[in-house]
Formats: C-alpha cells, structure tokens, sequence
C-alpha cells in the first residue's frame, strides 16, 4: 500500500471515531482533526473536490465548536453564585 493510503485511511478512522463522542466541542474537534488529514491526502493525490469538501467540513466544525463555547461561557458569566 502506498503510504499516502495510510493517510486517508487514518482520516477515515478519525472521523468515524468522532461519531463515538458525545460532549460536542470533542466530536467537532475530532471532526476537524480528521478533515485536516482529508485535506492532506486530497492536496496529495490532486483530489480539488476532496480539499473543498473537507475544508468546508472543517469551517462547519470550527464554527459550531466555537458557538458551543461561547454559550458555555456566556452561561457561566450569567449564572447566579
């Protein structure tokens, strides 16, 4: 097997795993670990719809992630003590 080969399937096997996370911000940092490893392996192969896809992939995970946790925080600044 080629060794780009074990780069697209190690982005294959984290992304899977994330479907295993329950606490939000784990399962989208997983997911934009794992797209990063698609982006890689598409530029490496001259895949552009694979780079595309993931990046936006990437963004949709960052951003959701970044929404989860501005939430928390806003949370625990308004909560009575």
């Amino acid at each position: 097997m080629p060794a780009i080969e074990y780069l697209g399937w190690g982005a294959t096997a984290v992304f899977v795993a994330s479907y295993f996370f329950h606490r939000p911000v784990l399962l989208r940092s997983l997911q934009m670990i794992g797209a990063l490893m698609w982006v890689g392996y598409g530029l490496a192969i001259g895949a552009l719809p694979v780079v595309v896809a993931n990046g936006l992939v990437f963004a949709a995970a960052a951003w959701t992630a970044m929404r989860v946790i501005r939430a928390h925080r806003m949370a625990r600044r308004h909560k009575p003590r």
